[in-house]
């Protein structure tokens, strides 16, 4: 079978414009403004440093329990072993402490990497790691700007484990565990529309003890877990150089660009041949 040069052309050009008119068909995904993702405030002027959150995570995911304690200038880190952790920051207004855990990004760069939607962004807001769908490529460790997915590398069977906002619970219409048992009430669960008002509320009724910004608002295209703070979030050891607009939009351009090569340059080589092999046969012909 032979296409010709003409025939060619034409299976390019169709190829090409069912691609474009993909883009511009498919339907658009909802933005953050459309969704009521549930969130977690955290104010770090009310944090005690007792650890119930650490605690409370431990035992509901069956991981073990802490035994650091929080101390200045000791940087602990979550891990495979630990969903969530708590820091003593040393500053000018006394010791502060501050709570890590994953972020859970409106549009996390972790789900957008991973090849097989094993890390998944939810409906109601949580970012979660399915098992079943996960390959082990760890590409959504390579990919999280905050370096919160953690592998379990002595597993046989290893998972991908970092905090789901206890996103089973939510379905039970249950708080989050950290959330509920925090006695100092620093932790307070809502939706992400909700809770960024009261956290301007309180910035604004306490000018004196909070700085004007909310991490997580913005940050990263926004993220789910907010925070309140009396002193410079960097001091709270939080990346400088974390961007505003979120991650995947980094690689938009090229992910669109993707799918024109792979569905193209079979059709491009297929006319190449098909044109070339037609010539010699014509040239064959009117020897």
């Amino acid at each position: 079978m032979s296409i010709g040069r003409r025939n060619f052309f034409k299976v390019i050009g169709v190829t090409g414009a069912s691609l474009a008119f993909g883009k511009t068909l498919n339907a658009a995904p909802k933005k953050e403004n459309d969704i009521e993702f549930s969130a977690i405030l955290y104010d770090s002027t009310r944090c005690a440093g007792c650890q119930t959150c650490e605690v409370t995570c431990a035992e509901a995911h069956g991981l073990p329990a802490p035994v650091d304690v929080p101390k200045a200038g000791v940087v602990r880190k979550t891990d495979e072993y630990h969903r969530t952790v708590v820091n003593a920051i040393a500053t000018e207004n006394g010791e502060v402490y501050v709570k890590r855990q994953c972020m859970h990004c409106n549009e996390p760069a972790c789900a957008s990497a991973c090849l097989t939607q094993a890390l998944y962004k939810t409906h109601e807001g949580p970012v979660i790691w399915r098992e079943r769908k996960c390959m082990g490529c760890r590409y959504c460790m390579i990919s999280c700007p905050f370096d919160s997915p953690k592998c379990e590398y002595d597993s046989p069977n290893p998972k991908i484990q970092k905090c789901d906002m206890c996103y089973d619970r939510q379905k039970e219409g249950k708080l989050p565990v950290c959330v509920e048992n925090c006695p100092a009430e620093a932790l307070v669960f809502g939706t992400r529309r909700d809770l960024i008002r009261e956290a301007h509320k309180r910035i604004v009724e306490n000018p004196g003890q909070y700085i004007d910004h909310i991490y997580g608002e913005h940050e990263a295209g926004g993220t789910g877990y907010l925070y309140l703070s009396g002193v410079s979030f960097e001091k709270l050891g939080f990346n400088p150089s974390i961007q505003l607009k979120s991650y995947p939009e980094l690689s938009k351009g090229f992910l669109y660009a993707v799918p024109s090569v792979f569905v193209l340059w079979p059709a491009i080589l297929l006319g190449i041949r098909e044109a070339t092999k037609n010539n010699k046969s014509n040239e064959e012909g009117n020897e």
